[in-house]
C-alpha cells in the first residue's frame, strides 16, 4: 500500500511560540512540544517532497527536517506567516533550475507585488530564484502524478485552499467547513485543522469550534495546527481531547494511505 508521510514542519500561529517578549507561561515552557514555528507542513510520497507554505522559519525547518531536495510548494494563502520564506527556495531552485508553485490566483497577484524579483520575468537578478506559476482552480490537479483536490474555506474576508490528498486533509487558519466539503471529507485516514485558543476568533476556529468540527468529519484520526500560546500547555490541553483528537507539534510525522 502506498503511503504519504506529512510533516509538521511549523505548528504556531503568526508570532510563533514563545512571543517575542513574552513572559506567559507557556512561552516559558521547556516543554519542546510548546516550542512552535510558524505553521507549515511537508508531504512526501514516492520519490517526491512538496511544502505546504513557507513561513518566516521556512529555512530552519527544512534543516531540521533534513530535506535535500523539494519539489514543489503549496500554497493555502497569501499572509506573511505562510509565504515570507519565498526567497529561502534558492538552494531548491538551483538544482533544478526552476520552481512550481501553486496557489489561488488572488494568492499569485500577491506574490508578484511583494516578490517581485522572484516573479518577474524582465531583468532579474541572477541569484534570484525563477518559479513556475501554477494557478489552482476549483477542480483537482496533478501533482507529479497524484490527484490533489483544493477545497476553499473561509479565513476572516479570504478563502484559503486545504488541501486533500488520499487520505490526507490538510487545511490551516479556517473559521468553518463549507457544507460541500464535507462529502469531499469522508473516509480521511488523517485531517490536520487549525486549533487557535480556546476563546472564540473572527476568523480562526477555536478549539471547541476544532473538536466539533473533526467530529463531524470523522477522520480516523486528527491532528490541530496553528496553535497559539494561549490554548495552553500541550500535555494539559492533550489530556482533555477526545479519542482520535491531538495537538500536533513541530516536527512530528504522521502517515495516510494513497490510492494505488
Amino acid at each position: 500500500m502506498r503511503q504519504i508521510t506529512l510533516r509538521f514542519l511549523g505548528t504556531g500561529t503568526s508570532q510563533g511560540i514563545p512571543v517575542l517578549g513574552s513572559d506567559h507561561p507557556v512561552c516559558m515552557s521547556l516543554d519542546p512540544r510548546d516550542k512552535r514555528q510558524r505553521t507549515s507542513a511537508l508531504i512526501r510520497w514516492d520519490d517526491c517532497a512538496v511544502g505546504i507554505d513557507c513561513g518566516p522559519d521556512f529555512r530552519n525547518q527544512m534543516l531540521a527536517a533534513g530535506q535535500k531536495k523539494l519539489d514543489a510548494l503549496l500554497f493555502t494563502h497569501e499572509h506573511a506567516d505562510h509565504t515570507a520564506g519565498l526567497d529561502d527556495i534558492r538552494p531548491y531552485y538551483f538544482q533544478k533550475g526552476y520552481f512550481p508553485i501553486y496557489a489561488a490566483t488572488r494568492v499569485i497577484d500577491s506574490l508578484k507585488e511583494r516578490f517581485a524579483y522572484i516573479l518577474q520575468e524582465e531583468n532579474k537578478y541572477p541569484g534570484a530564484p525563477s518559479v513556475q506559476i501554477n494557478e489552482i482552480e476549483a477542480s483537482s490537479f496533478d501533482l507529479f502524478g497524484l490527484a490533489v483536490t483544493p477545497l476553499n474555506a473561509p479565513h476572516g474576508p479570504i478563502e484559503v485552499t486545504g488541501f486533500r490528498v488520499g487520505g490526507l486533509a490538510y487545511f490551516t487558519d479556517v473559521k468553518s467547513m463549507p457544507e460541500q466539503h464535507l462529502d469531499q471529507l469522508k473516509g480521511l485516514d488523517i485531517l490536520v485543522i487549525n486549533a487557535l485558543r480556546h476563546e472564540p476568533h473572527h476568523a480562526h476556529l477555536s478549539l471547541s469550534e476544532a473538536v466539533a468540527l473533526a467530529q463531524e468529519i470523522g477522520a480516523k484520526k486528527t491532528y490541530f495546527t496553528h496553535i497559539s500560546h494561549h490554548l495552553g500547555f500541550h500535555e494539559a490541553v492533550q489530556k482533555t481531547l477526545p479519542a482520535g483528537i491531538f495537538l500536533a507539534y513541530d516536527g512530528l510525522e504522521v502517515e495516510a494511505t494513497l490510492p494505488i
